[in-house]
């Protein structure tokens, strides 16, 4: 049976955008929260799940998340609020790997 593997977006203290995936986005969520999550969540800990977006597989969701890492923080931002408010990306603006 295959899982859904989600791309994530935290809204950092600071004003950063962490970017990750996972299965459970809001037990991932929790594990930043309390500092046993990546060391950028460590140092700047995370407020909120700004978006996700989902996936089939998990080598697809690992390759946008590298995709999403090298974008600047505007760039990053701007996806945020278009995956928020559930509109859907055209290919053009998926980061590409």
């Amino acid at each position: 049976m295959r899982e859904t593997w989600w791309l994530y977006l935290l809204e950092c203290r600071g004003g950063g955008i962490y970017v990750g995936i996972a299965q459970d986005v809001e037990a991932r969520f929790r594990r930043h929260a309390v500092g046993r999550g990546a060391l950028y969540t460590r140092i700047n800990p995370p407020l909120r799940v700004l978006a996700c977006r989902d996936f089939p597989d998990r080598r697809s969701a690992a390759r946008a998340e590298a995709a999403m890492k090298r974008l600047q923080p505007a760039e990053k931002w701007r996806l945020a609020r278009v995956l928020a408010a559930g509109l859907p990306l055209t290919q053009d603006e998926l980061p590409q790997p």
